[in-house]
């Protein structure tokens, strides 16, 4: 099985074992991207400790989860956005003001759109969560 994106089937299921109650969630393969993706979510308190295993290909991520995330995904197409153009996008994926982050790329490495409107930087927009 091949797999085109692994970081929104990552986030898809971290959100369905999330909708589901559970505490725990494994995710294979892992990638640079999504330990990036994920270490902003545990710094958000979103969710818990993560680990990983290096013992199969490719890696696998085993992480907690405690119960605050509503809902994440990736975003595609990784629409370019720049340092004006947050606001579209914070409509467009997020429920409400000050609520929720968007994660972009940027070329000092993946930032929630709050960090890279502080450093005043464009990137892609590769996901969201709240």
């Amino acid at each position: 099985m091949s797999m085109n994106d692994t970081l929104a089937a990552a986030l898809s299921k971290i959100e369905n074992a999330e909708k589901l109650g559970k505490h725990f969630c494994q995710i294979a393969p892992s990638s640079n991207i999504i330990k990036k993706v994920l270490t902003l979510m545990k710094d958000y308190h979103y969710i818990g400790e993560y680990t990983e295993s290096l013992e199969t290909k490719g890696g696998v991520l085993s992480l907690n989860l405690i119960g605050k995330l509503n809902k994440c995904g990736a975003i595609k197409p990784r629409f370019p956005i720049t340092k004006k153009g947050y606001e579209k996008f914070e409509k467009r994926y997020l429920p409400a003001v000050d609520f929720g982050h968007l994660i972009i790329s940027t070329s000092q490495g993946v930032l929630t759109h709050q960090e890279a409107k502080k450093k005043n930087l464009g990137g892609r927009l590769i996901a969201y969560f709240y």
